[in-house]
């Protein structure tokens, strides 16, 4: 038996949780009214201005949104939502919540045939967007008839299945004056209340259905389990469609936080300037870009033996209980506004030395784990008792556990397998796919992530390998192998191929496929050089169809074919 590996705990003083609990949208909702004159977000308008909405305000948007729906004969329906982060976006989703609709939040770098068919699949009735989607719906009108309502976030109603939000709300509020209530939904806690889509177009796809139990319970375990306050500033960086962004925010939300959107990914810097954050919710890639942002700024002014020596000079003092890190680095602070303390990171696996590097500077990055099908949240390191490289204890709302029967004595010495969950935040089951859901679940009920990994003996969670093919980008998209293969299936050139993530050092995933030409289709004694020329130029045609995120970046060329089973499927455990 290997001796176990035991990881350092880092600990830090205990503070009292300060949100408002809540279990579903209504309840949420009554909390923000309940908030008064507290800004909540900070964004730019459509037309780019600086805007401030309070909570009471915002808490008044929500209540004409939903009266707006119910007057139409929308409550209960099934509406999605596109576009850029926006307190429109948010009003939205928690509006069709609050009156016992199905919220279907959706990338909006989907194509019109894509969102089409999604819509199609799940029996949307209406959406609800973005002005820079305008074109895109124009679209959709002309190939659908599945939906009977459109609600622009701006500009004014031009037909008639196109009621803008600005005048939805206006007709919900004669309803409002009139005494209008969210309707109660006591008992109704574990219907279907959200439609996400895991995936692309084809047979890979699946529809993750939530309860409000599922997404609420996950909101608040968040809120038990992070180190945040109502005094904290956070500046929105990922789409709100992306689930980990929508459970931060509503966590954000009953803390009653200032929350701050940031406006394009090209402004993220300057944003943090502006909107001088205390905490940020991110994917890995942007700690890796905020690290190496800290360090190109050294070397450009002549100053990265300085900030070495006073990463020495400050570990020194805080190891005698002397913290003067953000005194030290004050210029290293500024970058991100001065005032930020603490990252959330989650959506990928992160290095552990950034973990370190930023604890150098006097900012805290904690980790989390989860998963979509968990809503998404199952794992967090508590800020009072981290320790470098693990996701975690379970948060509150849930058990995890390594497959039982499955797992085996790992090289740490730990008993690893499979992550299995059960709790309030495992969804209710993929839609319209009993196949797949049997296939997800163990006979006694646990949801099996696909993740494979490890408990310590004091019960932290850490991640050593993904079961499932799933490639997980720094961004936190993930993209499914098999889609990609299936694109590259049309490719003549390509006999077999295998779609992986290739990265080194921490740095950008690339999708990388690995090919076996049909060298029928080249001429006799053609040599790999052409034949490699011929697959680029093919795979640089199939990428412009796909969007920036699932495009092949790196092609490698095998000599033989893949090992496969006796049903011919390829073995892609064995693939390199």
């Amino acid at each position: 038996m290997s001796k176990k590996v035991k990881v350092k705990i880092h600990k830090k003083q205990k503070c009292d949780r300060i949100y408002d609990y809540v279990s579903c949208a209504s309840e949420l909702a009554r909390s923000v009214e309940n908030r008064g004159d507290k800004v909540l977000f900070s964004y730019f308008t459509f037309d780019h201005r600086l805007c401030d909405i309070t909570y009471a305000e915002f808490g008044s948007m929500i209540k004409s949104a939903a009266a707006g729906l119910t007057s139409l004969g929308y409550a209960g329906k099934r509406i999605a939502i596109m576009g850029e982060t926006s307190p429109e976006w948010v009003c939205m989703y928690l509006a069709i919540l609050s009156i016992g609709g199905v919220a279907i939040p959706m990338d909006r770098e989907l194509a019109p045939s894509e969102i089409e068919k999604f819509l199609d699949w799940v029996e949307a009735d209406g959406i609800t967007y973005a002005p820079s989607l305008e074109n895109t719906m124009n679209k959709l009108r002309e190939t659908t008839s599945r939906l009977s309502i459109y609600i622009p976030f701006a500009g004014d109603t031009k037909k008639y299945s196109v009621i803008s939000f600005s005048k939805l709300c206006e007709i919900g509020l004669p309803s409002v004056e009139a005494g209008f209530d969210y309707p109660d939904l006591s008992g109704r806690e574990n219907e279907l209340a959200e439609f996400l889509f895991t995936s692309g177009t084809t047979g890979s796809s699946k529809c993750v259905m939530l309860s409000q139990k599922n997404i609420f319970s996950v909101a608040m375990a968040a809120c038990e389990t992070v180190d945040f306050k109502p005094t904290d500033t956070i500046v929105s960086v990922l789409p709100m469609h992306h689930t980990y962004e929508l459970m931060c925010t509503i966590a954000a939300i009953a803390y009653g936080m200032h929350i701050c959107i940031n406006d394009s990914l090209s402004h993220v810097i300057k944003n943090f300037k502006l909107f001088k954050p205390t905490g940020l919710v991110l994917v890995p890639l942007f700690v890796y870009t905020m690290h190496k942002k800290i360090w190109a700024e050294a070397k450009k002014k002549g100053k990265e033996n300085v900030l070495k020596l006073g990463i020495i000079a400050s570990g020194t003092m805080k190891a005698a209980k002397i913290d003067i890190r953000r005194k030290v680095f004050a210029e290293v602070l500024d970058a991100f506004g001065g005032r930020l303390e603490k990252v959330i990171c989650g959506g990928a696996a992160l290095d552990p030395l950034m973990i370190e590097a930023f604890e150098n500077f006097g900012i805290s990055v904690y980790e989390g784990y989860g998963i979509t099908e968990c809503s998404p949240l199952a794992a967090v390191t508590p800020y009072y008792a981290r320790k470098y490289g693990s996701v975690g204890l379970a948060v509150p709302c849930c058990e995890i556990r390594i497959d039982p029967e499955n797992g085996s004595e790992n090289e740490r010495g730990y008993y690893g397998g499979e992550i299995q969950v059960k709790g309030d935040n495992v969804m209710l089951g993929y839609y319209d796919n009993d196949e797949a859901n049997a296939e997800a679940f163990t006979e006694d009920g646990w949801f099996r992530t696909g993740d494979v990994g490890y408990l310590d003996d004091d019960g932290y969670l850490f991640i050593t390998g993904r079961q499932k093919s799933v490639i997980v980008l720094e961004n936190g998209k993930n993209v499914f192998p098999e889609e990609i293969e299936e694109y590259l299936s049309h490719i003549e050139q390509i006999a077999e191929c295998v779609v992986v993530g290739r990265g080194e050092d921490g740095g950008k995933i690339e999708l990388t496929a690995i090919v076996f030409p049909d060298m029928t289709k080249f001429p006799e004694g053609t040599d790999e050089a052409t034949v490699r020329r011929s697959l680029e130029h093919s795979i640089g045609a199939m990428n412009k169809k796909l969007p920036s995120f699932k495009r092949v970046l790196r092609i490698e060329i095998r000599s033989s074919e893949f090992e496969k089973t006796s049903a011919r499927k390829i073995k892609r455990h064995l693939v390199k």
